[in-house]
């Protein structure tokens, strides 16, 4: 392994360091007291939460912009298969053959929806009055990220630059929106309990 491999890995040491004080953070601050008599049951507002509230049909904002909601499933599952597959690729066991095929397919159909994402907000006027830079920045890393997974695993002359590109992810990840991916699961558990609880969710058939 080379300096390119050794950023990387530091880079995700800090960045996993930093998570693990955001989950801890958030086990500190426990439940919110409720202050409501209890009408329903809270783990069914929490299994909704996590099932048939996150159904697009069910979600305004998805089922009126579904070209968008799909870019952005598409987009989220090729993070998750990007991250596995930097393990692959740092360890020098880059897929090949079918397998790599399709997964450099993949990488590079969620690279293209999150670069279709940025587009989309750069063009317009609503999301441009609503966004930060962050925005631009957490989009335009991730989806890097994703092409050059496919490159990498397509071609032998991105090595270094594809493990640089990673630790300034890596490093990124904590400071902005990107975060979320430990605070998603806590924001869905908390919504689910107070919508549980208060016999909203599940949602009850007229």
């Amino acid at each position: 392994m080379n300096w390119t491999h050794w950023f990387s890995l530091l880079a995700l040491t800090v960045c996993l360091i930093s998570f693990s004080l955001h989950f801890l953070r958030l086990l500190k601050l426990g439940k919110p007291r409720e202050h409501a008599a209890r009408a329903g049951s809270p783990l069914a507002g929490i299994t909704y939460s996590f099932t048939t509230a996150m159904n697009p049909r069910n979600k305004e904002s998805a089922f009126l912009h579904l070209p968008t909601y799909t870019a952005g499933i598409l987009f989220h599952i090729a993070s998750f298969i990007c991250i596995v597959l930097y393990f692959f690729i740092l360890f020098q066991k880059v897929p090949a053959g079918v397998t790599g095929i399709l997964l450099a397919i993949a990488a590079l159909v969620g690279g293209l929806a999150g670069l279709s994402m940025l587009a989309k907000r750069i063009l317009s006027k609503n999301l441009r009055f609503l966004s930060k830079p962050d925005d631009y920045i957490s989009n335009l890393l991730v989806s890097l990220f994703q092409l050059f997974t496919a490159l990498v695993i397509l071609y032998d002359g991105f090595h270094q630059l594809y493990m640089v590109l990673a630790g300034v992810l890596f490093l990124y990840m904590p400071l902005g929106k990107l975060k979320h991916i430990v605070y998603f699961f806590a924001a869905r558990y908390h919504l689910g309990l107070f919508y549980g609880w208060r016999g909203v969710w599940p949602l009850r058939k007229a």
